[in-house]
């Protein structure tokens, strides 16, 4: 169990706690704890790679050593064949040597990176999916699940290319420029101080101006992400989009968002422009200045002929790895700066965590009471101000009132999508705070006005109500949701995807996809949203009597607009304005000839109107 968000005090000022949920990961929130906690699951492969890598870029960088080694002995040796050839064997052998260690070296590196990055990657897009299930209601409400899973992508793919980077790259950079430096001093030290005061002054001045980029990068990284969470979220409502005639408007908000997008990529892209400049003007200064001072110390006998092949060999060599140094600070930074993304939207303190000691009660009697209970969604928005209700274990209630009076909230406290500011929700008389969500939630099922469907098969849509359940199981709770008529139809049947969200059925379809999940699951709490308002009347009587048979025995809370489904239920609670101004059975209501009287008066087609022109359902007129 995590430590519990808020305030402590501590030495006369309070403290943050970061709040996480005791089933997810421990995953840091800032960028380089979270790239070494990783790092750290997979280290002895890492380290492997690292020897290898740096025996790969000193084999590369002896090369020039070696031919010079070889011009060295050629030179040095007399005219006859024999003894240059045996003045230059060991040479030979030792150029011959680091060649291959160069190949073997290098494509041993590349194949534990190869083996590892997939491995490495699938551990972070696990460990980051977990920990974004533990997250409140209100934070997917707020976000995209495009941009989400883009950030997930990103990050994760982020961290594993940082590290090929610092090793593949900037570690074998920093060899090249040790090793070379270590050569140049044996050939002559002025030399090697000329090429490693350039060598820390090109790579201190290219890091500080990545540094600069970085703020770019990061903004380009989060425009791309939120992109393609528009992107996302427009392919999936196409249909909403066609029936509306609003392809066009789509395309041009799309563009707009685009010139967003494009804005900060151009200012990162223009910014990283200005750094080549100064790299390939810095590679041409190097390049030169080496090239006549080596001149002049050979004109001058103060360097071999060999010295002068190793000191220019070195020199095109260090420009050939510095050159694109530059660019590979900025797409380190841009790694990180998709790192940074990633985790700063996804690690976030878990608004709703289980207790310390939260139990996993087991629900008996499935009573459920509000005790004095005070709720708002912000400041300034209150909907429910010391409410207390008792719904018997087994009563069937219905919940009526216009949009907005508090019936939707009312099932959002029971599900625990929101905590309340105040007061108790107990189910058996045992505050659900107490218990875990999982626990919560394993015994309450629900039915809402618009169920999503997985893009699966139907069997598996159907089974996710009770995952261990046989064929015959899920066949039977689709026969009792009247679901098993329409799927023998269709030609692989319960082997039939549903498509995204379920697009490929109706809604009355996946109403009852929906409705036999429930039936399967078998949960002591029943709570229906509107749950047959997507039907035919026919199938709605239908579905209607087996909803009876399936509430037998449960405790059912029914949210309806069309009270004639309600009317039957043994109970009706009427909200307004967050306070449960009736309570009675339908007849009794309509007796007191108050509040249900008038709404049931005045629905339209069985349906209450969406609102009462603001006012107060106490206050509407009776015919």
């Amino acid at each position: 169990m995590e430590i519990n968000s808020g305030f402590i005090p501590k030495k006369g000022r309070k403290v943050r706690i970061f709040q996480r949920a005791a089933d997810a990961p421990a995953l840091p929130a800032t960028p380089l704890k979270f790239i070494c906690y990783f790092v750290n699951q997979f280290r002895w492969w890492y380290l492997s790679i690292i020897i290898l890598e740096a025996l790969h870029a000193t084999s590369g960088i002896m090369l020039p050593y070696a031919i010079g080694e070889i011009i060295r002995s050629v030179t040095q040796s007399p005219e006859n064949s024999q003894p240059v050839l045996d003045a230059i064997r060991q040479p030979v052998i030792l150029f011959t040597a680091l060649s291959l260690g160069e190949v073997v070296f290098g494509r041993s590196a590349g194949l534990l990176l190869t083996i590892l990055h997939p491995i490495h990657r699938q551990q972070i897009v696990r460990s980051l999916y977990a920990y974004l299930q533990h997250h409140s209601h209100r934070y997917f409400s707020s976000s995209f699940s495009g941009a989400l899973a883009h950030r997930i992508s990103e990050t994760s793919l982020g961290v594993t290319q940082t590290m090929q980077m610092l090793i593949s790259e900037f570690m074998s950079v920093i060899i090249v420029f040790i090793v070379t430096t270590i050569l140049l001093y044996q050939v002559y030290p002025p030399l090697a101080g000329f090429v490693g005061l350039w060598a820390v002054g090109f790579v201190t001045i290219s890091f500080w101006l990545a540094t600069r980029c970085r703020i770019y990068s990061r903004k380009a990284a989060a425009a791309r992400s939120e992109t393609t969470g528009i992107i996302v979220d427009a392919v999936t409502n196409l249909t909403s989009t066609r029936l509306f005639a609003r392809l066009g408007f789509e395309r041009r908000y799309l563009n707009e968002r685009l010139k967003y997008e494009l804005k900060h990529v151009r200012n990162s892209n223009w910014y990283s422009e200005r750094i080549r400049w100064f790299q390939f003007i810095s590679a041409a200064i190097l390049k030169i200045g080496t090239l006549y001072y080596s001149l002049s110390l050979w004109s001058q006998g103060a360097i071999t002929a060999a010295d002068f092949v190793v000191a220019t060999s070195l020199s095109l060599l260090i420009i050939s790895e510095a050159r694109n140094l530059s660019r590979r600070f900025l797409e380190l930074f841009e790694h990180i700066g998709n790192i940074a993304n990633g985790v700063g939207t996804i690690i976030q303190p878990h608004e709703l965590i289980d207790r310390e000691n939260a139990i996993a009660h087991s629900i008996h009697q499935s009573s459920i009471e509000f005790r004095d209970v005070h709720f708002h969604y912000s400041e300034g928005k209150q909907v429910f101000q010391k409410l207390s209700v008792t719904i018997e274990a087994g009563q069937r209630v219905g919940l009526v009132g216009f949009s907005g009076s508090g019936k939707s909230t009312f099932v959002n406290l029971i599900l625990r999508q929101f905590d309340p500011q105040s007061g108790q929700i107990l189910i058996d008389g045992v505050d659900i705070s107490d218990m875990t969500q999982n626990a919560l939630h394993a015994q309450i099922s629900l039915i809402p006005q618009d169920p999503s469907l997985f893009h699966r098969t139907l069997m598996e849509n159907i089974r996710y109500g009770k995952i261990d359940a046989t064929d015959e199981e899920v066949i039977k709770a689709a026969k009792r949701a009247h679901a098993h008529d329409f799927i023998a139809q269709i030609r692989e049947g319960y082997n039939s995807l549903v498509g995204e969200r379920g697009v490929k059925l109706s809604g009355g379809q996946r109403q009852r996809i929906a409705i036999a999940r429930v039936i399967l699951k078998d949960a002591p709490i029943l709570i229906l949203d509107e749950a047959t308002s997507s039907l035919d009347s026919i199938t709605e009587k239908a579905i209607q009597d087996t909803l009876d048979v399936v509430m037998d025995g449960k405790t059912v809370i029914v949210v309806a607009h069309r009270l004639s489904t309600i009317a039957h239920l043994d109970r009706i609670l009427v909200f307004d304005h967050g306070r449960i101004v009736e309570d009675g059975t339908h007849k009794e209501l309509l007796a007191q000839r108050g509040a249900y009287y008038r709404l049931w008066e005045m629905q339209a087609g069985g349906f209450l109107p969406v609102e009462a022109n603001n006012h107060n359902v106490s206050e509407l007129p009776t015919r």
